[in-house]
């Protein structure tokens, strides 16, 4: 949460889906967009792509942080480009500029954001993802639906800031 108070949401998940996942993602955006938080993701297609045009669709910002040097790989959607050179490794920069993180569905990519964001100490959000378990149980909370994963990560960070 920035100085104003708005409240920055990651979503990931995988560059490459399928309907049913990218309407899942686009819905998570569309959400965000509409609790007026902003977007952050990697910024590429599938999961990044569908989210982001959730958010700019419903007058939302989408903030995508790229693994290359150049900013038109990132797809149409995204209102911020933040070209970094960093492969896999700007894993770390969506997750540590995120409040909370969704994850929608998802790959070994998604896998390292959620251990990435879980050791940062931010509240991780799972929809249709991985199970992770710990000695301490899940530390991934499990939503039912898009809004359910949009509420729940809005709620743990103003419960954080309180």
């Amino acid at each position: 949460m920035d100085k104003k108070g708005t409240i920055y949401i990651g979503v990931i998940g995988s560059g490459i889906c399928d309907e049913g996942v990218a309407h899942q993602a686009y819905e998570v955006g569309r959400l965000i967009a509409e609790r007026e938080a902003v977007l952050v993701c990697g910024g590429r297609g599938g999961v990044m792509e569908a989210a982001a045009r959730g958010a700019r669709e419903a007058g939302g910002i989408a903030v995508g942080i790229l693994p290359g040097i150049d900013g038109r790989e990132g797809n149409e959607y995204l209102s911020i480009t933040i070209p970094t050179g960093l492969g896999d490794a700007r894993n770390a920069i969506i997750t540590r500029t995120a409040d909370a993180v969704i994850a929608v569905c998802g790959g070994f990519g998604t896998l390292s954001e959620i251990g990435l964001a879980l050791k940062m100490g931010k509240p991780v959000i799972g929809l249709n993802t991985w199970e992770i378990r710990n000695e301490d149980g899940c530390p991934l909370v499990i939503a039912q639906s898009p809004g359910d994963a949009v509420n729940r990560a809005i709620q743990a960070v103003k419960n954080k800031w309180r």
